[in-house]
Formats: structure tokens, C-alpha cells, sequence
């Protein structure tokens, strides 16, 4: 289905981990939509090539920023920093996240386990923490968290990694519900994507001796439409979910799966 044009026109969006996968397609699509974008990661050449490049085709709608998620004062300054780039704030994406070491309960470790935990929630505390005054000033706004159906649903070696991204899907909820009770206007859901072509997926790979076709076939087995996701998939969920279209939406999950939860 074609986009409508400028589905995010006049809104300010700031993005984790967008040097790459998820992060990266989301803010071609936010930005080519009529949002500003800022883009941040780690990764300060990354995400700077990135904007360079959305600008590139769309001059003045992207910002980059270096960003340690895990980082209280980071995430302050960035926030300050992108608001004062793009006027405002009125959508906020907890992209960033890591597998972590796939591990058994024998075998984890505490370090492994904070790290995670660290990456995947702890930051989108921070995230929505720092960016609610502002994203309540430029009301409507959006929170987007990126879950996983590993949220959802189990698998063994996956214990931090599970239990980070169900403890996003439930950390969504408590922020919708206060942002609504509170009559601020902002609204939080979260996705939850199975496997994604993305540098994520690279542990599978290299378990399947490097053979991305053969990781990527292993993967889609247990998914009905029998192939694993593109980011695009991603971030047309989360173009909705940032435009007004998505107004009285709050508080939900949204499966980007092919169906696997349905079984």
C-alpha cells in the first residue's frame, strides 16, 4: 500500500540505535514522512553518515548524536541537544538493544546479565524519564518501545534477553497509563518484531557456521508466512504509531511476527 505523504509532517523525532537495522530504516521512513530526525548510537560515525545521507535527499531533517543509552547524563544531554536542533520533541523510539551472550542458567553470568539489562530497559527508563517534559510540551506525542516476541513468548539460552523485553512490554503499559490518567497526551506502546534482517541475528549466523541462508532458513521455520522480516517491516509499524493516525492507540503490543504467535 502506498504511503500518504507527510503522515509525520512538523514532528521531531529522536531515535536509538540508528546507525544500522531498525534504528536506520526508521528514520528514513520518519524522515521522508516530513518528521526531523535524531539519530543515536554508539556509534558516532554511524549515525553521522546516516544523517549525512538523509539529509542528502531531505536537507535539514536529520541530527546526529554519539549516545551511551546506559547513561544517565548522556541521555540529558542528547535529549537538550536534540531539542534544541529540531524545536522540540514529540516522538521518542527506545531502538537500542543487544542479545547479550546467548547462555544457559549454568553458564550466564552476573556481568552478561546486567548488560542486558542495562541496554534493553534500563535506558528506556532513562529514555522516557528525560523525554517526557518535552514530548508533553509538543503533545500529541508518541513513545515507541521496541520489544521482540521474545517478550512473549520463551526460548531457552534467552533468559536476560527474554526477560529484558518482556519487562519493556510491561514498562510500555505503566507509561500509557500515567501519560493517559495524567492527561498529558503522550502515547506508549511497544513492538514486538520476530527475526529481523539485521546485525542481531548475527550469534544465529555464526551458530549456523556462517551460513546466513541456512541461519536465516533455521529461523523461519516456525514463522506461517516462512520467511524472517525486513526493517521496513519495523518501521511502517512505527511510522503509524508515530503519526496522529494512531491517536487513541496507547498501552498496546504490536506482534511484527508472520504469525508466529498466532499458533
Amino acid at each position: 500500500m502506498a504511503n500518504k505523504a507527510g503522515r509525520v509532517a512538523g514532528k521531531q523525532a529522536l531515535i536509538t540505535g540508528a546507525a544500522g537495522g531498525l534504528g536506520e530504516a526508521m528514520a528514513w521512513m520518519l524522515a521522508r514522512e516530513g518528521a526531523k530526525v535524531a539519530v543515536t548510537d554508539v556509534n558516532q560515525k554511524g549515525v553521522a553518515a546516516l544523517a549525512d545521507a538523509i539529509n542528502a535527499e531531505v536537507p535539514g531533517a536529520a541530527f546526529a548524536f554519539q549516545h551511551d543509552v546506559t547513561d544517565e547524563a548522556d541521555w540529558a544531554s542528547v535529549i537538550d541537544g536534540a531539542v534544541a536542533a529540531m524545536g522540540g520533541l514529540s516522538i521518542l523510539v527506545n531502538n537500542a538493544g543487544i542479545a547479550g551472550d546467548l547462555q544457559f542458567v549454568e553458564t550466564d553470568t552476573l556481568e552478561n546479565w546486567r548488560r542486558v539489562q542495562a541496554v534493553n530497559i534500563e535506558s528506556i527508563m532513562l529514555g522516557c524519564k528525560h523525554a517526557m517534559p518535552h514530548l508533553r510540551a509538543s503533545a500529541p506525542s508518541s513513545i515507541i518501545n521496541i520489544s521482540s516476541v521474545a517478550g512473549l513468548a520463551a526460548a531457552p539460552g534467552m533468559g536476560a534477553y527474554n526477560a529484558t523485553k518482556a519487562a519493556v512490554w510491561m514498562y510500555t503499559k505503566t507509561i500509557a497509563l500515567e501519560a493517559a490518567k495524567g492527561d498529558w497526551n503522550v502515547r506508549c506502546n511497544s513492538v514486538h518484531p520476530v527475526f529481523i534482517k539485521t546485525p542481531i541475528l548475527d550469534p544465529f549466523i555464526a551458530m549456523a557456521g556462517g551460513d546466513e541462508a541456512k541461519a536465516h532458513e533455521r529461523l523461519s521455520r516456525g514463522i506461517p508466512m516462512k520467511r524472517i522480516g525486513e526493517p521496513d517491516d519495523v518501521a511502517y509499524c512505527v511510522l503509524y504509531l508515530a503519526a496522529d493516525e494512531s491517536k487513541f492507540v496507547t498501552g498496546s503490543e504490536f506482534k511484527i511476527d508472520g504469525g508466529m504467535l498466532a499458533q
